[in-house]
C-alpha cells in the first residue's frame, strides 16, 4: 500500500524494515568486542556488603535489578572477586541504593586493599555505615532504600561472570522516596532525584521524569 501499511486480521501495523533499509543511520557493531563499550546505556548505582571472616566488604556494582516483580533482586559478579566468595560462605548480602550526593562515597567502596590495613579498616574510617539487622553486613548510610537479602540462587554460564540472586528478607526506605498516593510522582523525584550510572564511567543526577505513555488499559 501507498501508506506503507499492511492489512492482517482486522488489525493494522506497520510494513517491517529490515536493517539494510536503515544502514545510513545504524553502523553494526562488532560483536567480538563487548557491546556495551561502545554505547552508553543506563544503569542503577547499588553498593553490596558482605561478610569475609571477621571483616566486612563494600562493593559498587551497576549490573543489578530486581528480579520479577516480587521480591527477588540480583547482580552480576566474577568468582574473581571477594564480593562471590563471602556471599558464597555466608548466603547473604547487602544493597545500598545511594542518593546523587553520594557518588564519591559510592566510588570509595570500589578501593583496592591497602597493605598496612585491611579493606574492612579502610571502610569503617572512610565511609559512614551501619550493620543491618537480621544479616551480618554493612550498610552505607543515607542511602534511600536498602536491601537485605539471603541468597537464592547463582547462575553461571556468562563466560566469566555470574548472576547472584537474593530474595528479600527486610527492607528499608527513606521516607522522603516513600511513594504515597498524596502526593505527585513527579514532584517526588524532583525534590528527592535518583543517582543512575551511565555505563561506561559516566553517572547522571535524574529529577526530571514524565508519565510513561502506556496502551489504554494495559497491566503488567
Amino acid at each position: 500500500f501507498s501508506s506503507g501499511l499492511v492489512m492482517f486480521d482486522y488489525k493494522v501495523y506497520p510494513m517491517m524494515k529490515h536493517a539494510e533499509q536503515l544502514n545510513n543511520t545504524l553502523i553494526k557493531l562488532d560483536i567480538e568486542q563487548p557491546v556495551w563499550d561502545m554505547v552508553f546505556t543506563v544503569a542503577p548505582l547499588v553498593i553490596i556488603g558482605s561478610k569475609e571472616g571477621e571483616q566486612y566488604d563494600l562493593a559498587p556494582k551497576h549490573m543489578a535489578t530486581p528480579l520479577g516483580f516480587h521480591n527477588y533482586f540480583g547482580f552480576v559478579c566474577t568468582p574473581l572477586h571477594t564480593t562471590f566468595q563471602n556471599i558464597i560462605d555466608t548466603s547473604e548480602f547487602t544493597v545500598s541504593f545511594p542518593k546523587p550526593r553520594q557518588v564519591i562515597l559510592s566510588s570509595l567502596a570500589a578501593m583496592k586493599r591497602c597493605d598496612r590495613i585491611s579493606k574492612s579498616e579502610q571502610i569503617i574510617e572512610t565511609l559512614p555505615t551501619f550493620k543491618a539487622a537480621s544479616i551480618d553486613a554493612l550498610f552505607v548510610e543515607d542511602c534511600y532504600l536498602y536491601l537485605e537479602c539471603e541468597l537464592f540462587k547463582i547462575v553461571d554460564g556468562f563466560d566469566e561472570n555470574v548472576l547472584i540472586t537474593g530474595k528479600v528478607k527486610a527492607a528499608m526506605v527513606d521516607k522522603d522516596y516513600l511513594r504515597t498516593s498524596d502526593r505527585s510522582d513527579q514532584d517526588q523525584i524532583y525534590k528527592n532525584p535518583l543517582l543512575a550510572y551511565i555505563s561506561y564511567g559516566r553517572y547522571a543526577n535524574i529529577k526530571e521524569t514524565f508519565d510513561f505513555p502506556f496502551p489504554k488499559d494495559f497491566k503488567r
